[in-house]
């Protein structure tokens, strides 16, 4: 199954994203979650990002908040805008969950 993923809380206290699996798995980091892909904490990335998938961040909540692609604490994030993550949902993926 190909999954996909919005995340969008900074602080979580649900196991369930740690659960997931799935044969391709997107997370997709909006509202608040994009401070994942933004901040480091004691200098490393979120753990979110550990999470083998496939990662990205809409650019208008990053640029809502302040931040711009420049910003990304890893290379693997891709930016997108919300028609690509239209595609995301509508094309790509099987299923998509909101946490």
């Amino acid at each position: 199954m190909k999954l996909g993923v919005i995340l969008t809380e900074q602080a979580r206290t649900e196991s369930t994203y740690e659960r997931l699996q799935a044969e391709k798995l997107s997370v997709v980091l909006a509202g608040n979650g994009i401070y994942h892909a933004v901040l480091k904490t004691d200098g490393k990335p979120s753990n979110v990002l550990d999470k083998a998938a496939d990662f990205y961040v809409l650019t208008e909540d990053m640029e809502t908040r302040g931040f711009t692609a420049g910003d990304l604490v890893d290379g693997k994030i891709k930016p997108i805008d919300m028609s690509q993550l239209v595609d995301l949902i509508m094309v790509e993926h099987d299923k998509f969950v909101w946490l």
